[in-house]
């Protein structure tokens, strides 16, 4: 993993990309709604490129190394791509060399209190083993999961999906 200097994150190389847009998959096809600042039908959003969805692929993920938001390097705020709640800090994200955008807290959260952030912790057994799901507080849609072996001091590594964010950079 890569390391920055002091009281800096590791930066991955490359060029970053805002997310171009996403579909809903559920009783429809229908865009998102979040993608418009409304709000997920009935339940947890489950997003896919347009690509995939329009091909009817119940896609909830995309492979390592190959998210658009991996290597953005602008300056701003990761939101939920189905309910618009502001999630992760472009401050906050680092290279993990996971081949996912990794954050080392989300947005919101003061010192270990992540009580004002939009995230939610949930035990995850799903392959087997113990891992921590996060999830947003709005929606409850998806977004990846959360490790503690991120750079120190906090020393936590949430390991987001691309497909569960979109970007909006800062307009200064």
């Amino acid at each position: 993993r890569q390391r920055g200097g002091p009281g800096k994150l590791p930066q991955c190389s490359g060029q970053g990309s805002r997310r171009g847009p996403r579909r809903w998959l559920g009783s429809s096809s229908k865009d998102c709604p979040g993608w418009a600042g409304g709000s997920c039908l009935s339940g947890p959003c489950i997003v896919a490129p347009v690509s995939a969805s329009a091909r009817g692929e119940p896609v909830t993920r995309t492979s390592p190394f190959s998210g658009d938001l991996l290597n953005n390097t602008e300056s701003g705020i990761y939101h939920c791509v189905c309910c618009d709640s502001p999630l992760f800090s472009s401050e906050k994200k680092f290279c993990s060399g996971t081949g996912w955008p990794s954050f080392t807290e989300a947005y919101g959260t003061s010192g270990s209190d992540e009580s004002k952030s939009n995230i939610l912790r949930r035990p995850d057994y799903s392959l087997g083993s113990a891992r921590v799901e996060v999830v947003c507080k709005q929606c409850e849609a998806h977004l990846g999961h959360v490790f503690p072996d991120g750079p120190e001091p906090i020393g936590q590594r949430f390991c987001i999906n691309s497909v569960a964010l979109t970007f909006k950079p800062n307009l200064n």
